[in-house]
């Protein structure tokens, strides 16, 4: 097994479970840091795809007893009902837009110029959202409306554009849907559960030919590492959140794309 090669999985694997659930695009980082890897083949980009997967184990892991209750009671208790129903209704815009424009979405946006872009407007976005006075009443994720539900979900949508970040979309989405920021932080984690199991499926199926048990070891490396490092990044946000706003974050994503688009271009 080729040493640089694994190790190229090891930083991805940090990479995407340090920035899936964080508000500045994990998508983003892997397109760039595969870029300056020489990682950006077919198979780099099924391989930042699985390794999404890791990070949406990590939540899995962290919320285990939610979903085994709801798992368990989704036939007798309206409350576990109308959550997998404010799931699946959030899921639905991003799962049907992607189904339409996913080859053309991998096509034309998946660059690191694009990324950048993406990055900063997504920035300056998330200062103008932070100086809005919003009304977050809904305090509990069990309180969720199913039009508050799917209002998020269009919100996850705009995320398809590689570098908006999908956690920052869901979590700022839901605060403008009057979520409060420890709700929406939440329920983006149980978003994250569907949408990506769906995409993973779809690009491993799409990919099915390029892939062979020869790459066991390098999937599994950054399999590991990202549920690792996404499990950390997790814990830390729900502790950030508690007692921070997301501006850190909008200068982050402002400075990083600026770098980026310096570089590239």
């Amino acid at each position: 097994m080729d040493i640089l090669l694994l190790v190229k999985a090891f930083i991805l694997g940090l990479v995407e479970g340090a920035t899936e659930f964080l508000p500045i695009s994990s998508t983003g980082h892997l397109i760039i840091v595969g870029d300056l890897l020489n990682f950006n083949d077919d198979k780099g980009k099924v391989f930042e795809i699985v390794i999404q997967l890791a990070a949406i184990f990590a939540v899995c892991w962290e919320y285990r007893t939610k979903l085994i209750d709801t798992a368990l009671h989704i036939t007798s208790q309206s409350k576990a009902q109308q959550f997998v129903l404010n799931l699946f209704l959030a899921f639905l815009p991003a799962a049907i837009l992607g189904l339409a424009f996913h080859s053309a979405i991998k096509h034309y946006l998946f660059s690191p110029i694009t990324v950048a872009f993406a990055l900063i407007v997504g920035g300056f976005a998330i200062l103008f959202i932070e100086k809005l006075q919003l009304q977050t009443p809904t305090t509990c994720i069990d309180d969720l409306k199913p039009l508050q539900a799917i209002k998020v979900g269009f919100a996850q949508s705009l995320a398809l554009f590689p570098g908006v970040s999908r956690a920052g979309a869901t979590i700022l989405g839901g605060m403008l849907f009057g979520l409060n920021r420890k709700t929406a932080t939440e329920f983006s984690f149980f978003l994250a559960i569907p949408i990506m199991f769906a995409a993973t499926i779809l690009d491993v199926y799409k990919s099915r030919d390029i892939l062979s048990l020869a790459d066991i070891n390098l999937f599994a490396a950054g399999f590991v590492t990202a549920f690792l490092s996404a499990l950390v990044a997790i814990r830390f946000l729900l502790r950030f959140v508690a007692t921070h706003d997301f501006k850190v974050f909008a200068w982050y994503r402002i400075i990083f794309g600026t770098i980026v688009l310096l570089y590239f271009w």
